[in-house]
């Protein structure tokens, strides 16, 4: 069992589930340093640098024997700010790891998969569903992993290997806090003009981002969803995980004007000048 991103959050909770369950649990990570027990000798990898997936997945491929029974997509990185001053460097670093990294891990590892009638779990996000101001490149790149996963669930099904997309809502990971500092970082590039354009909203967001941030649920009720994606007789192609996840779900099937004023109400954003 490969899980990517398993040195915190989602994928340490996952890992550390799944190996106390009895799986043989391949940790990937970007800190080596990072892992307590029960999980341990990770394979590095950094799925923002092409160059070192391909010996990851050697890596990994040759712990497991050419046979892998599963693979959790988890790694994942979440850039904001305004479209306006967001440089097109930082969108092509967004989906470099959230969605071509899981690319290219997934394609190298799918003949294991194949040869095993695998499965694959791919960690998604309500953002996935339900775009919110400010977060343009992370939203994107998990409306492209839930197309990619949906796409592949029924591409694989046939030959054996079933493709379940988890979509968690809050979750109490450290990603909230690099995502605070990133925006943190792109606020101080504003130019006046900028900033008087935007500050209010930016404002807005932030406070229900914090309140998400306080109130987001243990990663290892995410790592009990996956667990059940791998191991059940009759796994679900998609899972939603958190109260604020079903509501938000709710909110992204509306008609589009009531969705825009449900957000800019849960928001705090004003409405047309």
């Amino acid at each position: 069992m490969f899980i990517t991103g398993a040195n915190s959050g989602i994928g340490k909770a996952t890992a550390e589930r799944l190996a106390r369950a009895g799986f043989t649990v391949i940790p990937g990570v970007r800190n080596p340093d990072s892992l307590t027990e029960p999980v341990k000798d990770p394979v590095t990898i950094d799925l923002a640098d092409a160059d070192s997936v391909g010996p990851a997945c050697e890596q990994v491929l040759d712990r497991a024997g050419g046979r892998l029974v599963g693979l959790v997509n988890n790694a994942g990185i979440s850039l904001s700010g305004p479209f306006e001053t967001l440089p097109l460097a930082e969108w092509r670093r967004q989906f470099e790891v959230n969605v071509f990294g899981q690319l290219a891990v997934t394609q190298a590892l799918l003949p294991a998969l194949l040869s095993s009638r695998g499965r694959i779990v791919n960690i998604g996000s309500i953002g996935g569903r339900y775009a919110s101001p400010f977060l343009g490149p992370y939203n994107a790149s998990k409306f492209a992993v839930r197309a990619w996963s949906d796409s592949l669930r029924v591409e694989l099904a046939p030959h054996g290997v079933h493709v379940a997309l988890v979509e968690p809502g809050s979750i109490d990971t450290p990603l909230w806090g690099k995502g605070f500092s990133h925006a943190d970082a792109e606020v101080e590039r504003l130019t006046d003009e900028q900033r008087a354009r935007y500050e209010r909203q930016i404002g807005g967001a932030r406070k229900v981002a914090e309140f998400a941030a306080a109130h987001g649920i243990p990663p290892d009720k995410v790592a009990k969803v996956v667990e059940h994606a791998l191991s059940s007789a009759r796994p679900k192609g998609r899972y939603l995980v958190g109260a604020d996840a079903h509501m938000q779900a709710g909110v992204a099937v509306l008609p589009t004007r009531a969705m825009d004023r449900v957000t800019r109400l849960l928001l705090r954003q004003p409405g047309r000048a």
